[in-house]
């Protein structure tokens, strides 16, 4: 079956019969691609069939399809047109794991981020009635999307906006809880079937042509508002203004079909609640959706990937519970991020100082400024492009009052394979504008315990700690409590970096060694409040100054480097600040993607040489 899909139109001339088939091979393609490429297994595994049913009643190369946590498109990507394109899923080059519309204009919008679906939604919606147009605008929730507050935002102004638009809820256990009861289940059954569709289609256009018509429908309508919820307590969407269709059956083509045309024809704000199983169709997945959300290549036979490394985030939450043991001040904060930011077993051996806010940022740091402000100590770990979210809170709730919140940035820099929307290249910039913040940048897992006993310890005001997605390199030293230090003595040039980006610092200072150029390592551990004497002192000496760093340009550690040394007045023979320039930087291996920006040790090794003789590394 799956042979023959070229394109969504292809699913339009299938039986029902065949579509069951389909999902099947569907679900065994994503195996087969998943286990070697790595990506988000178990939330798209749960989304075969909505996904189908949604492109056998949409055709989104014009109507709107927006993704809301944009891990569950691969089932989207497959049906149309990038099949044969799957096995390059999250490399460099290759086909993105969330949507992309340069990459399909069936993809309406990029989603990598959680709850702002329904806002998207909503703006595209109203451009369409300003245009005059006519297509259909969906937006997919999923994954605890609805954790999040913007998400209540956005449905709140929707609802109450009477513009067509139709919000899908893929309820998989993580989100919202499920009704209860036999009445709940058989008003659901009722709800979902093609009669019942068909039957009020027909009464609310008898009623648009009788006399008197409208008014006894909402006569009507109110009484049976009024019964609905005696027996059924989720009324929020209705109250919303939203026509609340479900639960529906996520794994049934055939009421999934029904449900969606039957919210297409009410040309209103529209959610379909639907059920579905995380992980549905593979075993491992099923029984523990958790640790198949994400996973790298594994094993389709017995689920086992390859043996896990240890890693920045697993030293932070070993060590943090550390602390913890001996100061009951100390609270975890996560936002729906526990396993991932390493506080998993904090969670078990602390369970009334963990608190798992869900996909809501703002509300972690607003709650970690009011737990400081009445003396505890909260430690948020929380990956840097989703702390983007709370930046007010950052400002407002905490830095204002320099009140001691502790934040683990985790996955700053590059992360790899997830890309554009995951990676940390604003954080060295956004969290080092913030006044009172004080922001370490470990390069080894011994520097990051250091430095987050001294951030939890004995610091007073906040203090940010940013450390990258996965295991140290070369530099595995401690901290010596300085805010720089020399790794390496050198007249020729002096190379400063912080963080991982040293591993590739000292390769360089190798490299050129063997060149006859002697460079001067400095190594940055606190990035703000900037101390910049010891680069200082080094580039009086050394006349050259190239600075190596994993984020984006503007706001750069290398520029504010260069507002010092104009400050000193320092005459520079060479200067080169080598980042990740002003663009995105999408999906590839951490190696891979450093080399193509080059701030790699070949292409630092390259700007030495163009900087100091005016030719090339070769």
């Amino acid at each position: 079956m799956l042979e023959r899909i070229h394109s969504p139109a292809d699913l339009r001339s299938c039986s029902r019969r065949e579509l069951d088939a389909l999902c099947g091979e569907l679900r065994t393609f994503l195996l087969q691609t998943v286990s070697k490429t790595g990506g988000h297994l178990a939330s798209n595994l749960g989304a075969v069939e909505l996904t189908v049913a949604i492109h056998r009643v949409f055709d989104t190369g014009r109507d709107r399809l927006v993704f809301d946590v944009g891990h569950q498109c691969y089932v989207h990507k497959i049906l149309t047109g990038r099949a044969e394109l799957m096995h390059t899923l999250r490399q460099f080059g290759g086909v993105a794991g969330f949507p992309k519309p340069m990459e399909s204009d069936h993809d309406a919008f990029i989603a990598g981020h959680a709850s702002n679906s329904v806002s998207v939604a909503l703006g595209m919606a109203r451009a369409r009635t300003l245009q005059q147009k006519d297509y259909s605008v969906l937006a997919l929730l999923g994954d605890g999307a609805l954790t999040g507050g913007l998400a209540y935002e956005g449905l709140n102004d929707a609802g109450d906006s009477h513009e067509p638009l139709i919000v899908i809820l893929n309820d998989n256990g993580m989100s919202i809880n499920p009704n209860v009861g036999g009445i709940s289940s058989h008003l659901a059954s009722i709800r979902t079937r093609k009669s019942y569709y068909t039957f009020k289609k027909n009464y609310r256009r008898l009623m648009a042509h009788l006399p008197g018509g409208q008014g006894l429908y909402r006569f009507n309508h109110r009484i049976k508002t009024a019964l609905k919820k005696m027996f059924w307590p989720c009324t929020m969407f209705e109250d919303m203004g939203f026509t609340y269709l479900g639960p529906v059956d996520g794994h049934s083509i055939e009421r999934l079909c029904t449900t969606l045309e039957w919210a297409k024809e009410l040309n209103s704000p529209v959610l379909v609640h639907v059920k579905t199983q995380k992980g549905r169709g593979y075993p491992p997945a099923e029984s523990n959706p958790n640790r198949y959300h994400g996973v790298g290549p594994f094993d389709i036979e017995t689920g086992v990937s390859g043996e896990k490394k240890a890693d920045f985030s697993a030293v932070f939450g070993q060590t943090l519970e550390e602390i913890a043991a001996g100061d009951s001040r100390i609270c975890a904060v996560t936002a729906a991020m526990g396993e991932g930011t390493g506080l998993e077993n904090f969670s078990r051996y602390y369970p009334h100082r963990f608190f798992d806010v869900g996909i809501a940022e703002g509300h972690a740091v607003a709650m970690a400024g009011g737990m400081a402000k009445q003396g505890l100590v909260p430690v948020f770990a929380v990956y840097s492009s989703f702390l983007q979210r709370g930046y007010d809170q950052l400002i407002h709730d905490v830095a204002l009052q320099n009140l001691h919140a502790v934040f683990g940035v985790d996955r700053s820099g590059l992360v790899g394979a997830d890309g554009a929307t995951h990676h940390g290249l604003a954080d060295a910039a956004y969290l080092s504008a913030i006044p009172n913040m004080t922001l370490y940048s470990p390069a080894s897992f011994q520097e990051l315990r250091d430095m987050l006993r001294h951030a939890v310890l004995e610091e007073t005001g906040p203090v940010a700690l940013r450390y990258p997605r996965g295991g140290e390199g070369r530099y595995t030293a401690g901290w010596n409590g300085t805010a720089a230090v020399r790794l390496r003595e050198g007249t020729d040039v002096t190379l400063a970096a912080y963080g991982t980006m040293v591993n590739e610092v000292l390769q360089a200072a190798d490299v050129l060694s063997e060149r006859g150029v002697q460079a001067e390592v400095i190594k940055l551990n606190c990035i703000a409040p900037l101390e910049p004497e010891l680069v200082l002192h080094s580039i009086e000496k050394t006349g050259v100054l190239v600075v190596a760093e994993e984020c984006f340009h503007t706001g750069s550690v290398g520029q504010r480097l260069c507002e010092a040394v104009l400050a000193r007045g320092i005459v520079l023979r060479g200067l080169r600040l080598l980042s990740c320039g002003d663009r995105f930087v999408y999906q590839g291996s951490v190696s891979q993607l450093r080399e193509s920006v080059g701030i790699n040790a070949k292409g630092i090794v390259q700007a030495v040489c163009e900087v100091c003789h005016g030719k090339d590394a070769t």
